[in-house]
């Protein structure tokens, strides 16, 4: 599988963006709080798909939706677990022969490029904060320095992919109620249960 260069992930930070984030969480009741004014602007909300969103694949999947790596919103499917585990895709990594972790679906966008969301309580080089002491990154040596650790995944996700939309696109799907919005926190990516394979079942056999 390719890895994403990471010098495409690139900070933008978009005060518009920001602006939406917040709006779309007063409208979904979450506390106002998260958008005040300060050194700690609002950057990534979670989303959760219903039966009438879109793409089908999309329903019930839980989405991090992050507002600082371009001029349109970018996710990331967080609840999506492949058949694919860790040490498969990482063959050489002597520390994780006995890991059973899953490489996550991340998205249908760029499906060949590997991302990692991280628990850190300093921000890495070469990863950009996704919210508060979570990072988000494409770089291979990072994540090779992750996982040659004594417990490799913990505080770890990887994906395969990412979830885009078109601007102006996530704003009309919520309107229409095909998204609920909640607050972004890492108790959800990192220990939320994900029993939803992907692919569906429906899909072809050849899928990953």
């Amino acid at each position: 599988m390719a890895v994403m260069s990471p010098a495409k992930i690139r900070i933008r930070p978009r005060r518009g963006m920001a602006r939406l984030l917040c709006a779309l969480l007063f409208l979904s009741g979450a506390s106002s709080a998260l958008c005040a004014d300060g050194p700690a602007p609002l950057t990534a909300i979670l989303i959760i798909g219903k039966a009438g969103v879109p793409d089908d694949d999309f329903a019930n999947s839980v989405v991090l939706v992050m507002n600082n790596l371009g001029a349109a919103p970018v996710g990331i499917v967080v609840n999506r677990p492949t058949r694919i585990t860790v040490r498969r895709l990482f063959p050489d990594v002597a520390g994780l022969a006995r890991v059973s972790d899953k490489v996550y679906f991340g998205g249908p966008v760029e499906f060949g490029a590997i991302w990692f969301l991280m628990r850190a309580a300093t921000p890495p080089e070469h990863a950009v904060q996704a919210f508060d002491g979570v990072y988000l990154s494409a770089d291979r040596a990072l994540l090779l320095e992750l996982l040659d650790r004594p417990k490799p995944m913990d505080g770890l996700r990887i994906f395969v992919g990412h979830a885009g939309w078109a601007p102006g696109q996530l704003e009309s799907e919520i309107d229409r109620g095909a998204w609920t919005l909640q607050r972004a926190d890492a108790d959800t990516i990192f220990n939320g249960k994900s029993e939803r394979l992907w692919p569906t079942p429906h899909a072809p056999k050849d899928s990953l």
